[in-house]
C-alpha cells in the first residue's frame, strides 16, 4: 500500500492498472472476423493463428474477470465473457474448493496406496496457511478425520498437539466462513492440552510440553523462525500447503537459488521434512529439486503442477462451455440470464469433470512410478528425443544430468515421482502437438471424446454447439492425448512409433480401437470402484494388468490392424470379441491370482480371460485369410498354439521384464515373429481340411518332430531368458516359412 494512501485509493490504483494490462493484451491478441482469424495491425507474430486467449486474476478473481470481460466486450473480443474465467457469470473457485478438492485427490491416492484412507481414519497434518484462505482452508475441510497439530501464515503460528478431530473441524468450519478470519479467532478452548496461538512478531516462544512432544521439538523456549522450522520437520502424516512461498528446497540449494526471500529464514532441507507425504495446494511450496529429494528418501509427493491443477481445469471447462453457449446465445436459442443459470445449474457437473482428471492422472503417475527401473532406460531417451526436438531443456526443469542417470542405472533406480511428472506434462505437450499437423481429431468415431469434454447438461441440450465448437478439434485431442498419456506413459507412443515406423495419427487410432474395441474403460472404472476396499499394491497391480493389455492390444492394431476409419475397426474388435466368447476361456491361474488381490469375481473372470480375447483379432484375422467362418479358425488356432507350447511362450514374453534397451527390442520381434508364424501356420493348416488338419500339416513340415522338440525344450527348461525366448520365436518362424 503506498504511504498514507486508503486502502479503496490502493484498489483503485490496482483496477486501474489492470485495466491497462488487460487492454495491453487485447492489442496483441488475434480477433475473429466471419471466422476469419484477423491479427493486430503492426504486431509481429511468431506463431501461427490463435484467437484463444484467456486471462485469469491471481487475486481477486471475481472482481476482476468481470473487469476483464467487460472491456473485451466493449472492445468486441470474440470471446465475450470468457475472456476471463470466473466472476459473476462463472465458476467462483474458492466457493468450489476446486484447487483444494483437486489437491486432495492426490493426496487420497497417496495414503491410498500406503493402505491408509484418510477419509475414514484419523490422520495428522501440518501445513502453510489460514482457514481465511481458498486452499489451505478449503483443504482442511475435505476430511473429517483431519487432525490439525500445527500451521503457521504470515501473522500467526498455530499449535493444537492432540486435536480432536470433530471438534476441531468444527471450528475450522467457523473460521472459514468468516468473511474475514485469521488464526487469532480460533476459540482456545476447543483446542487440546498445551494448544496456544503466538504472533510471529514476538521475539522469543515459550511452548508447553504437550506442544514440544507433538513436534518433537529439542527445547520448549524458540524463536518464532525456529518454531516454524519445527512445524516444517514434524512427523506427522502429511505437509499441507495453501499458502505463498517456498519453504522446501534439496540440500544443495542455496536460498539464493530459490528465489523467495521473505522465507529465507524458515527454508529446510527436503531431507529433514518429518511428513510421509506433501500437498502442494499452493503454488512452490518446495522446490523442483526438492521434491525429487523428498522422493528419494521415500516421501510421497508430485508436483505443484500436477496437485493444484484443478483450478486451471475448471477454468479451461468454463471457457469452453461459454464458447459453445455464445452461439445459443447468438441465434437467440439461449439468453444471457437463462445462460447464466445453466452454468451456475452445472457447477456439480463441472466439477466432477474436473475431479475426474486429477484422479486419473495421479493414478497415471502411481503405474508410471510402479514401473520406473523397468522403463528406466526408454525414460532416459525419450528425454533426449525431447531435448533433440528443442522441447525440453533439462537445467529448466531441474532433471538430473547424464552422470547422475548413469549412477541411478548402476543402482537399479528409476526416475522418482515428481521428475515423471515432468516427463507426464512433456509428453502430452509433444503428442498434442503433432496431432495437430493431422486430421486424427476430425474422425466421426472420435465425437463422443468431444461431448465427453462438457458438463451433461450440455450434451443433452447444446449438442449441435458442441459440435460446432470452434476448438472442437483441440478439445478432442487433448482428451485422447491425456488418456493414452495416462494409461500408457510418457514414452509409450513414441516407442509405438518408433518401432513400426508409423506417425502419431497412426498409433492414436490404433490406442482408441483397442481400448473401446476391448471397453478397457469398464475395466478400468470397475478398478476404480475398488478404492479403499482392498490393499493399495493389490489395485495397481490389478490396474497394471489392464494397461499391459491395452498397450499389448494397440501394438497389434497398430501392426496388423485394418487400414479403415476407427469406427469401423472398433466395430471389427467387438465383433471378434463376441465371436470368441468367453466360455472356457479364463487361465485358472491367472483367475486366482486376481482373486487374491481382492478383485469381484466377475471382474477377476474378465481379468482373467484377457489373453485369450486378446486373441480374438488375430484368429479374425487368419479367418479372413483362409476365407473360413471364426469358429473354425478358432478351433485351428488354438490347436497349433496347443501343440507347439506357443501360451507358454507368449505369457513368458509378458511377464519378462527387463531394463536393457536392447533385450526389449529383441522380446518384443520375438513375439511379433511368434505371432506372425502361429497366424502363418494355422492359416496354412486351415487349408489342408480333415479331422486333425494341425497333427497333418506338423507331420508333413516338420516330420522327425525336430523343430517342435527344440521349441518345447525352449518353451520348459529352467527360467526364461531373452536367448531362449528369441530362438525359440525364430525356431518357429522357420517352422512357419520352411
Amino acid at each position: 500500500m503506498p504511504s498514507g494512501g486508503s486502502r479503496d485509493a490502493f484498489q483503485s490504483a490496482g483496477t486501474r492498472a489492470y485495466v491497462n494490462y488487460v487492454n495491453s493484451l487485447l492489442s496483441l491478441t488475434d480477433t475473429l472476423v466471419d471466422g476469419t482469424v484477423v491479427p493486430p495491425a503492426g504486431a509481429i507474430r511468431h506463431d501461427g493463428d490463435d484467437p484463444y486467449f484467456v486471462v485469469a486474476a491471481d487475486k481477486g478473481t471475481a472482481t476482476f474477470s468481470d473487469t476483464a470481460n467487460s472491456i473485451a466486450q466493449a472492445r468486441g473480443f470474440w470471446l465475450d465473457d470468457a475472456f476471463a474465467s470466473g466472476g459473476s457469470a462463472g465458476y467462483d473457485h474458492k466457493k468450489m474448493g476446486i484447487t483444494a478438492r483437486g489437491a486432495w485427490e492426490a493426496v487420497k491416492r497417496h495414503f491410498r496406496e500406503i493402505d491408509r484412507d484418510i477419509q475414514s481414519e484419523p490422520f495428522t497434518v501440518v501445513g502453510v496457511g489460514d482457514m481465511s484462505g481458498d486452499v489451505f482452508g478449503n483443504g482442511m475441510l475435505l476430511s473429517r478425520q483431519t487432525k490439525l497439530i500445527a500451521a503457521f501464515d504470515h501473522r500467526d503460528i498455530f499449535i493444537d498437539p492432540d486435536p480432536d478431530a470433530a471438534t476441531s473441524f468444527a471450528e475450522r468450519a467457523r473460521l472459514f466462513a468468516l468473511p474475514r478470519s485469521s488464526w487469532q479467532d480460533y476459540d482456545k478452548e476447543k483446542m487440546s492440552a498445551g494448544g496456544g496461538i503466538y504472533p510471529r512478531a514476538q521475539k522469543s516462544l515459550t511452548l508447553s510440553d504437550e506442544a514440544v512432544a507433538a513436534l518433537g521439538l529439542p527445547r520448549a523456549t524458540l524463536t518464532p523462525a525456529e518454531l516454524m522450522r519445527a512445524i516444517l520437520k514434524a512427523p506427522v502424516d502429511l505437509l499441507w500447503f495453501g499458502g505463498i512461498g517456498t519453504y522446501v528446497r534439496a540440500a544443495g540449494e542455496g536460498d539464493a537459488e530459490v528465489g523467495d526471500r521473505a522465507n529465507d529464514s524458515i527454508r529446510i532441507a527436503a531431507a529433514d521434512v518429518g511428513a510421509k507425504a506433501i500437498g502442494e495446494g499452493a503454488n512452490l511450496g518446495v522446490t523442483a529439486r526438492g521434491r525429487i529429494e523428498f522422493a528419494l528418501k521415500g516421501g510421497r509427493c508430485n508436483s505443484d503442477a500436477i496437485d493444484n491443477s484443478a483450478g486451471v481445469n475448471c477454468s479451461d471447462v468454463e471457457v469452453n462451455t461459454k464458447i459453445a453457449l455464445a452461439s445459443a446465445l447468438k441465434s437467440g436459442r439461449l439468453d444471457r440470464p437463462a445462460r447464466d443459470t445453466l452454468l451456475a445449474s452445472m457447477t456439480d457437473d463441472v466439477a466432477a469433470l474436473v475431479l475426474a482428471n486429477n484422479y486419473d492422472q495421479t493414478l497415471a503417475l502411481s503405474l508410471i512410478e510402479r514401473r520406473a527401473r523397468t522403463d528406466f532406460v526408454h525414460h532416459r531417451r525419450f528425454i533426449s528425443w525431447l531435448e533433440g526436438r528443442g522441447l525440453l531443456d533439462r537445467a529448466v526443469e531441474r532433471l538430473p544430468g547424464d552422470g547422475e542417470l548413469d549412477e541411478r542405472a548402476q543402482r537399479g533406480q528409476g526416475f522418482t515421482r515428481p521428475e515423471l511428472a515432468i516427463l507426464l506434462a512433456y509428453a502430452k505437450l509433444a503428442l498434442a502437438d503433432d496431432l495437430a499437423a493431422t486430421a486424427f481429431a476430425d474422425d466421426p468415431a472420435l465425437e463422443g471424446e468431444l461431448f465427453a469434454y462438457f458438463p451433461a447438461p450440455m450434451r443433452e441440450g447444446f449438442a449441435a454447439e458442441i459440435r460446432g465448437h470452434r476448438l472442437r478439434r483441440e478439445i478432442v485431442t487433448a482428451r485422447l492425448v491425456n488418456d493414452v498419456v495416462n494409461r500408457g506413459g510418457p514414452a509409450f507412443v513414441w516407442r509405438l512409433c518408433e518401432q513400426t515406423g508409423k506417425n502419431v495419427d497412426a498409433a492414436l487410432a490404433a490406442y482408441v480401437t483397442a481400448r473401446d474395441g476391448f471397453d478397457c474403460a469398464g475395466l478400468f472404472n470397475a478398478v476404480d470402484g475398488l478404492d479403499a476396499r482392498i490393499g493399495g499394491e493389490a489395485q495397481l497391480a490389478l490396474y497394471e494388468s489392464i494397461a499391459a493389455f491395452l498397450r499389448e492390444a494397440t501394438m497389434w492394431q497398430l501392426r496388423h490392424g485394418a487400414d479403415a476409419a476407427i469406427g469401423a475397426r472398433i466395430a471389427g474388435v467387438e465383433a471378434a470379441v463376441r465371436e470368441a466368447g468367453a466360455e472356457g476361456a479364463a487361465d485358472l491361474g491367472r483367475l486366482e491370482e486376481f482373486r487374491r488381490l481382492g478383485a469381484p469375481d466377475d471382474l477377476a473372470a474378465r481379468l482373467a480371460r484377457s489373453p485369450y480375447l486378446l486373441a480374438a483379432p488375430d484368429i479374425a484375422l487368419v479367418a479372413a485369410r483362409a476365407k473360413v467362418p471364426f469358429a473354425k479358425a478358432a478351433k485351428v488356432y488354438g490347436a497349433v498354439g496347443e501343440a507347439l507350447g506357443i501360451a507358454r511362450l507368449e505369457n513368458a514374453l509378458r511377464a519378462f521384464a527387463t531394463s536393457d534397451l536392447f533385450d526389449g527390442l529383441a522380446l518384443w520381434r520375438a513375439g511379433d515373429m511368434i505371432g506372425e508364424s502361429r497366424r502363418a501356420i494355422a492359416a496354412a493348416t486351415l487349408d489342408l481340411g480333415g479331422d486333425n488338419p494341425v497333427a497333418a500339416w506338423l507331420a508333413r513340415r516338420d516330420p522327425s518332430s525336430a523343430i517342435r522338440s527344440q521349441v518345447k525344450a525352449a518353451g520348459e527348461a529352467g527360467e526364461f531368458s531373452v536367448s531362449r525366448l528369441t530362438v525359440a520365436a525364430g525356431l518357429l518362424g522357420d517352422l512357419a516359412s520352411g
